[in-house]
């Protein structure tokens, strides 16, 4: 052997593969890493532009989140002249299990619809700036879910899968199209809300390589990205980030190429530019006072100024090129923890106080990439995990309904003023163009350019991909 080694001396896996038994351990570990390598083809992972598949509708995606699971007979479905007839009944129909499994009678939305612009959308009157914006919208209305259980849901709808583990929309992206940015990230999650049950995983990058990774902004606090503020001279900074790729090269061409240490490597170098990048970001002393009123920034409650912010920096970061950025959403009671959305009961105070802190934020955002000329490049996104019940959950909540939920996108290439979909009489069951969340991302992915069958990463020898072995474009959304 070439090298001797003490006793009690630790020696990596690699190492041990590559000088016992003649290397031929290291033979197999190599051949899988080079096929690993072909499947992930991190050259320059998601600091350069990869190119899609075909000609892509947008350029970039902003996912509104509403997790808790915003009711659809409450916001974009609006009441059934049966639902209103038979207000206060039982429902003369067969209902499925629900999470709680107490199901009390049925229960018209308490709030009234109003149709919007020439496309003469109904629009809940809990979201009169977003509704405004009606002849912009493509309303579904027939989602379905395949979970009623929150973290299962969240898991089923950012990633395609029930279980941690597996990449989220915004991940797959990043993954397949890179990030315009230099300085920036090409996935961020803004994180003035709160996470979503099922934890920080929903929005990971599973077992695609760290590059692809969410950056988490906190713009409420004093260091919004973690370790931001440098804590030495650039100059020092600089050598010492120079060292450790010198280093770590040396190391990733010992090991043919390793795809965990070359986004490390990556990693680094991005983080360093952030120090100057993020802190430009999150100062908004450059918007005017106009566009800062006009998303709820002065507003006198924390909760509905916070989400403001996440909007206007969302429309900050796909200006300076950011691929995906998600919203999250806070619960202005401090009660629902990831789950602002799930009034099980109360559902008159839960949705109003909810509806106050978004509905002007992503009104106001709609309106800004409108007048900055990049709405025709973004795709906005408005959407919970599933759905909540036409009759009520005890007296005056709404149980979970996995059957039936409504979602808007809006953006360039998708149909504007338009309705898909329908729910039955009482709103309860999608009985037209059901739609599954497998449908859903294969139709995000087309807009950005991207084939869903062959946006593919090779794990544990299989090819997976978001849409699993599921999913389909439609076509009746795009414009």
């Amino acid at each position: 052997m070439d090298t001797l080694y003490n006793i009690g001396q630790r020696i990596s896996r690699r190492q041990l593969l590559s000088q016992a038994s003649m290397g031929f351990g290291m033979l197999a570990l190599s051949s899988l890493l080079a096929e690993e390598a072909r499947a992930d083809s991190t050259e320059d992972a998601s600091a350069r532009v990869r190119r899609p598949h075909f000609a892509p509708k947008v350029k970039n995606v902003i996912f509104c989140f509403m997790s808790g699971a915003v009711s659809q007979v409450d916001s974009f479905d609006p009441n059934k002249p049966t639902l209103v007839k038979h207000a206060g009944e039982k429902m003369p129909i067969p209902l499925e299990k629900t999470g709680a499994n107490n199901p009390g009678v049925i229960f018209p939305s308490p709030w009234g619809f109003q149709r919007y612009g020439e496309s003469g959308i109904e629009v809940n009157d809990l979201f009169t700036h977003i509704g405004a914006h009606a002849d912009d919208l493509c309303v579904i209305r027939s989602l379905t879910s395949r979970f009623q259980e929150h973290a299962q849901a969240n898991f089923f709808f950012h990633t395609g899968q029930q279980l941690m583990g597996f990449p989220s929309l915004g991940a797959w992206v990043n993954y397949g199209l890179g990030s315009e940015s230099k300085n920036l990230p090409g996935y961020v999650v803004l994180g003035s809300g709160e996470i979503p049950l099922g934890g920080i995983n929903v929005f990971g990058n599973g077992f695609l390589p760290n590059v692809y990774q969410p950056s988490m902004i906190y713009p409420e606090q004093a260091e919004p990205l973690q370790d931001i503020a440098p804590k030495e001279a650039d100059s020092i900074q600089r050598k010492r980030l120079q060292f450790m790729e010198a280093v770590d090269r040396g190391f990733l061409n010992r090991t043919q190429n390793d795809s965990v240490i070359e986004s490390a490597i990556q990693n680094y170098e991005l983080a360093y530019r952030m120090q100057t990048a993020i802190p430009e970001l999150v100062d908004l002393s450059g918007e005017s006072e106009a566009t800062k009123k006009l998303y709820g920034m002065d507003s006198e409650s924390p909760y509905k100024r916070a989400y403001a912010r996440q909007c206007l920096l969302a429309r900050r970061l796909v200006e300076r090129g950011v691929r995906f950025v998600e919203v999250s959403m806070v619960s202005p009671d401090g009660k629902n923890n990831g789950s602002a959305w799930d009034q099980h009961f109360q559902l008159k105070k839960g949705h109003a106080a909810n509806a106050f802190c978004v509905d002007q934020p992503v009104g106001a955002l709609l309106q800004d990439l409108k007048a900055r000329g990049l709405f025709e490049d973004t795709l906005v996104i408005f959407s919970g995990e599933f759905g909540r019940t036409p009759f009520a959950q005890g007296a005056d909540g709404r149980d979970h309904n996995p059957f039936a939920f409504s979602s808007w996108i809006a953006g360039g290439g998708v149909k504007r003023g338009f309705v898909y979909g329908a729910t039955d009489e009482y709103g309860y069951k999608v009985v037209e163009n059901a739609m599954d969340v497998h449908d859903f991302h294969a139709t995000i992915l087309h807009l950005l350019g991207i084939d869903h069958t062959r946006l593919t990463f090779r794990f544990t020898g299989r090819d997976f991909r978001l849409t699993d072995v599921h999913g389909r474009v439609i076509h009746d959304l795009l414009a």
